[in-house]
């Protein structure tokens, strides 16, 4: 079978290579068309299919520690069950957009797999991409509100005298995560299905009459309504890339008058495994989702640049945006790969779900030594409520001794 897919694959590199697909030449002996080179043919399809391998039962698990084991449910929980939900409608569209990278080359528009792509893949795939980016800043968020609140400086965070205290405590109550978690579901879906139902028939599809492959340039360009929609969601993930960056800034301020105001240990304990959680969301959004989003204006340019040239198509007949597209293609892959990391993240900086996991999965010596210093930290913070800092802390909604993880 690997070897049937090889020659298919290497047949297709051959083809187009010198000629257009003969699907293409119905249309027009002129027409351009993308050039596919062994970066979509090979590349694309293996880490989409590693990708399905590894975040499906990746986050299948996450979901059911998430559902099933972890009775304290705390707003980075809510949030994280949230976005493992995402991940794995992501993880379900992998296999079709490898086959899509394999064989866009051969199906046509009007057939059945390419339709599939156009109109349900292609609105997974985006939603994912800013579901995630929503909730990865409101765990932000909601853990710089649950420090700022209940650590003390040497003087009260100018955040605290700017929004009201209502707001910071509403942050860190599950409940309000629950309603936030269902207001981006709304508005990334009702965002952007529309414009992806109107990409996929008006201008991917509108084909005039002729006989195009999937993978063509009206379907990974684009037409011009599409390009114009791309500026508000581009402007969405800087903003919110800022607001993850000022907050990272805040408490890192807020850390460093503290330690001169405080000699509680578990305190700076504490703010430190904060400032670490907002540092990881800051490096997953500025490797994942940043590069996307730097260059997706910059290909918005280039191809709007292109349309107003009239110089006449090559030898080849390729397009000559055909290598910005496989780089766009790439970094778009990079931004869903998160889907097979975030698991990872959970395991490393959430404590609950850790041991819930382990317990889980069988490393019982492992896990009961973990869960026993656990309770032993959890308690002695419990202990000393309404003494100390890390009483206030303990008590707080979203408990921050609990729930160190993102």
């Amino acid at each position: 079978m690997d070897d049937l897919i090889r020659a298919s694959v290497s047949e297709q590199m051959e083809n187009t290579a010198h000629t257009p697909p003969a699907d293409n030449t119905s249309c027009s002996s002129s027409s351009l068309y993308l050039c596919p080179t062994a970066a979509t043919l090979f590349f694309l399809p293996a880490v989409y299919t590693l990708l399905f391998l590894t975040a499906l039962p990746g986050n299948a698990l996450s979901l059911w520690v998430f559902l099933r084991y972890i009775s304290i449910i705390t707003p980075t929980h809510v949030y994280l069950s949230h976005l493992s939900v995402s991940n794995l409608l992501l993880s379900l569209t992998t296999p079709f957009l490898a086959a899509y990278y394999i064989w866009g080359s051969v199906w046509t528009t009007g057939g059945v797999l390419c339709q599939l792509v156009l109109h349900g893949i292609t609105p997974v795939l985006h939603i994912n991409i800013y579901i995630s980016l929503m909730i990865l800043t409101w765990v932000a968020l909601s853990r710089f509100a649950a420090l700022i609140q209940h650590t003390h400086a040497s003087r009260p965070s100018t955040c605290t005298t700017l929004l009201p205290r209502a707001f910071f405590t509403l942050l860190t109550k599950a409940p309000f995560a629950s309603r936030v978690c269902t207001i981006m579901w709304v508005v990334a879906v009702g965002g952007i299905v529309p414009v992806t139902v109107y990409y996929s028939v008006q201008e991917a599809g509108g084909d005039g009459g002729c006989v195009k492959v999937c993978y063509n340039p009206a379907v990974e360009i684009g037409g011009q309504l599409s390009a114009t929609f791309v500026v508000l969601p581009i402007t969405t993930f800087f903003v919110l890339y800022l607001l993850v960056l000022l907050s990272y800034m805040t408490v890192l301020r807020h850390i460093r008058r503290s330690r001169r105001s405080t000699s509680i240990t578990t305190s700076q304990s504490l703010l430190s495994s904060v400032f670490r959680n907002i540092v990881v969301i800051q490096i997953v959004l500025s490797v994942c989702l940043l590069p996307h989003h730097l260059f997706k204006p910059i290909f918005i340019s280039l191809a709007h640049y292109q349309r107003q040239l009239t110089s006449s198509p090559d030898s080849t007949n390729c397009h000559p945006l055909s290598t910005l597209v496989e780089l766009k293609n790439c970094l778009l892959l990079l931004a869903a790969l998160r889907g097979s990391t975030d698991p990872v993240m959970y395991f490393l900086l959430d404590q609950t779900f850790r041991h819930q996991t382990l317990a889980l999965l069988g490393c019982k010596r492992n896990n009961s030594g973990g869960r026993a210093a656990y309770r032993s930290v959890t308690g002695s913070a419990s202990q000393k409520a309404g003494q100390s800092v890390e009483g206030h802390v303990a008590d707080a909604p979203g408990n921050l001794s609990h729930d160190r993880g993102l």
